[in-house]
């Protein structure tokens, strides 16, 4: 299965939960059409068919993109000057 990029991932979790609010503030049809076709995007990204199955999966898949420590320090090689 392809896996999303997690910046990917990342955006469609955040639009999703912002057009969930959205549609419970307005309740339009536009915002309910907006939240259905990102709650699809998001489920098909995740290989899921519910947004409560896309939301954990989506979050296991970005928990587990997060370097460790160790590799998001790497050591710097000492600096040399040429001919020294």
């Amino acid at each position: 299965m392809l896996m999303a990029h997690p910046t990917i991932l990342r955006n469609l979790v955040e639009q999703y939960e912002t057009l969930k609010a959205l549609h419970a503030q307005q309740g339009s049809s536009g915002t309910r059409r907006r939240l259905e076709d990102i709650t699809y995007t998001l489920c098909v990204s995740t290989g899921t068919r519910t947004p409560a199955e896309a939301l954990a999966a989506a979050e296991q898949r970005l928990n587990s993109s997060l370097p460790s420590l160790t590799e998001a320090v790497a050591p710097l090689a000492p600096a040399t000057a040429p001919g020294i």
